[in-house]
């Protein structure tokens, strides 16, 4: 009779005699303790960085499959000059088909069932966690640190800074998971051999359909009334002048719940379907915008417009990113990024002309956000201890707490490294610089009979003040 000893010791000496299942047992005796304690301190979430995670589902997870392959491999294919008798499958066989002969492998059986099952946890633990952790924030912008540190960055300041970036990227179901993961290997081939493109583009035909993606939290049914919108601006002048502008948004309602379609969301209403024609990939040159009414009838506005990548027009039907083009990866203008750090406090007003100085420096070209820290803060030390020495010398945490906030403005929103200057990304919400609303609002757009699509003001939203410093509309509405 087999004893259990000797299927042990059989095993061993088979390891032993084959090169190939010898590698295999070491790989496997190295990688399996530090792998079951690396996933298990990572399902705790008592380790955070995500190279941790690399090195466990991308390295230390892959080999250990690899090795308990080796082990299997060599015993049974590579078991060099010495027949190992008992792993053999004409040995197998002759006890499987002698009925006396089986009890004496039950024992083997046993074993090999202990194994696998084993072997099974530890593959279903590094596959679950794998899983988790490709689908992670972590993983998918701080890995690729110097590729991804731009749309990290903007998405740690947006307002969907606490909502995981393959909510938006990624949809349910099989499909998009396998869209998902086919072009993240893409991804990882183009960083690896640096064929990656420098600005990162705006992926406009590969996210998920907008409204399927922003409707599972933005709730169509719930747009309605009106939202009191104040823009803070901060003058280039010695006392660095605040002034401010107060819209009241007609944000609207798409026509749910016995609503009628009204305001800016008037636009995805059921009843109102828009397509429009664009000429160009960024969808700023639209050429011809179509709505189609309820009772079937149309009403097409045209606009003569070249094409600028000399590509024929595209139809696409209106949706959420049609104007919400950048809701989470956001970059600002100089003049917002200043604007924003003032009225937050991460730059001291009291500091004379310190916007003027703020923004000469920034809107400078740096090789590097390194080189534009290091200049930042020489020249606005320099500056001040030559124009104000009393000030500087009796406040210095004032000037540090400066140089810190425009180093700010400028390293969330440039980088260098990757080509991202001010004003690469285009916003569309709102109508800077001719865009965004104006691309069909410009009453350029006109229908045979002469209609036109306005550029009104009071279209979609109503101006209580513009560039006012201490509005009276504001101490009318807080009670002052």
């Amino acid at each position: 009779m087999v004893k259990f000893t000797d299927i042990i010791n059989t095993f061993i000496r088979g390891i032993s005699r084959s090169k190939v299942s010898l590698m295999g047992a070491v790989l496997t005796t190295v990688t399996f303790p530090i792998l079951l304690v690396a996933s298990v301190l990572d399902l705790m979430g008592i380790v955070q960085n995500p190279y941790f995670g690399f090195i466990i589902y991308m390295v230390l997870g892959p080999l250990f499959m690899v090795s308990l392959v080796l082990v299997f491999i060599g015993l049974f294919f590579f078991k060099g000059k010495e027949e190992v008798g008992i792993f053999t499958y004409e040995y197998l066989k002759e006890q499987f088909t002698a009925p006396n002969r089986f009890a004496k492998v039950r024992k083997l059986i046993f074993l090999a069932t202990a194994l696998t099952l084993l072997n099974l946890f530890i593959l279903g633990l590094i596959s679950y966690t794998g899983y988790h952790y490709t689908e992670s924030v972590g993983f998918c912008g701080q890995l690729c640190h110097k590729v991804m540190a731009p749309e990290y960055t903007a998405y740690k300041n947006s307002p969907h800074s606490r909502v995981r970036c393959v909510e938006c990227h990624i949809g349910q179901g099989a499909q998009w998971f396998v869209k998902s993961k086919i072009s993240g290997v893409r991804q990882i081939f183009a960083v690896a051999f640096n064929t990656y493109s420098k600005p990162i583009q705006t992926p406009i035909h590969g996210l998920r359909p907008a409204r399927e993606t922003c409707e599972e939290c933005h709730r169509p049914e719930l747009f309605q009334g009106d939202k009191l919108y104040i823009r803070d601006k901060f003058l280039p002048d010695e006392k660095n002048t605040h002034l401010q502008t107060v819209l009241l948004l007609k944000v609207g309602s798409g026509g749910y719940q016995g609503t009628n379609a009204h305001g800016i969301h008037w636009h995805v209403a059921p009843e109102n379907k828009i397509t429009y024609t664009h000429t160009d990939t960024a969808r700023e040159k639209i050429s011809e915008v179509r709505l189609s009414k309820p009772d079937g009838t149309e009403v097409v506005f045209t606009k003569a417009t070249e094409s600028t990548d000399g590509s024929e027009g595209k139809v696409r039907s209106m949706d959420c990113i049609d104007c919400h083009n950048r809701p989470t990866h956001i970059y600002l203008s100089p003049d917002e990024a200043l604007d924003q750090k003032l009225v937050q406090g991460d730059i001291p007003v009291s500091l004379p002309y310190i916007k003027k100085n703020a923004l000469e420096l920034i809107t400078r070209t740096y090789a590097s956000q390194e080189e534009a820290k290091n200049t930042i803060a020489t020249e606005i030390r320099a500056r001040y201890r030559r124009d104000y020495p009393r000030l500087v010398n009796n406040n210095m945490p004032l000037l540090g707490k400066a140089i810190s906030g425009i180093q700010a403005a400028y390293t969330e929103n440039v980088f260098p490294e990757m080509k991202i200057e001010w004003n690469t990304y285009r916003n569309f919400l709102g109508h800077k610089n001719d865009s965004g609303c104006f691309r069909c609002h410009d009453e350029g757009h006109e229908t045979t009979s002469g209609e036109t699509i306005s550029m009104d003001c009071d279209t979609c939203h109503v101006i209580l003040a513009e560039d006012e410093a201490s509005p009276e509309v504001l101490k009318t509405l807080r009670g002052k």
